[in-house]
């Protein structure tokens, strides 16, 4: 990333954000609101299979690769074939609206923020 511009740098630095935000999106907001989040996130992977914020800091999905192995990769996981992007793309969004349901439903958890 060190011939990157600013902006695409800000731009994936933004986009890293939304990722980790949508991790903690079960303790931070009604689960109404979480639900409409990650319902948008796989509506986007269903009709254009990809995340669109890919396009603005340069991020190819090339050979299976998604956005996730741009920031794991350095950290020291690997991983072959199309496991991460399956993963990511069919089993965590609808894995963290089940865990929003469980915790804030079930468990009688309030949102932090609202």
């Amino acid at each position: 990333m060190a011939t990157q511009s600013l902006k695409t740098r800000f731009l994936f630095t933004l986009h890293l954000l939304a990722v980790f935000a949508t991790w903690l999106i079960p303790f931070l907001v009604n689960w109404k609101i979480a639900l409409l989040v990650y319902a948008a996130v796989m509506i986007q992977f269903a009709i254009f299979g990809k995340c669109l914020m890919n396009e603005h800091h340069g991020t190819a999905e090339v050979d299976d690769r998604i956005f996730y192995h741009e920031f794991l990769e350095p950290l020291g996981f690997k991983f072959s074939g199309g496991g991460l992007k399956f993963f990511v793309r069919r089993l965590l969004y609808p894995a963290l609206a089940l865990f929003t349901l469980v915790w804030q439903l079930f468990l009688g958890h309030e949102p932090l923020i609202f």
